[in-house]
């Protein structure tokens, strides 16, 4: 299992546009992505309305948790996303 927190830098935070993406990238991927945002349970990282249903805006931290097969890789993709554009 891996994980990491990111804290929200997009200045209109996680709206539709960026969490689409995300989703399509968690897709990608046959591991198991769960997304997590303080005060909020966890949410199916492949699931673009529960992404969305968490609400990060700005300075939010969000917790990523990648699990499976092709975690390494999941990993290095999700959070090079992350990154660049959140």
């Amino acid at each position: 299992m891996k994980e990491f927190t990111h804290i929200i830098a997009n200045e209109i935070g996680l709206h539709a546009r960026p969490a689409g993406n995300l989703v399509k990238l968690a897709k990608s991927f046959s591991s198991k992505v769960t997304i997590e945002k303080a005060g909020k349970p966890p949410v199916n990282g492949t699931a673009l309305m529960k992404v969305m249903g968490l609400c990060a805006m700005k300075g939010d931290e969000v917790k990523i948790t990648i699990e499976g097969e092709d975690e390494e890789k999941a990993f290095e993709s999700i959070k090079k996303y992350m990154d660049e554009n959140l």
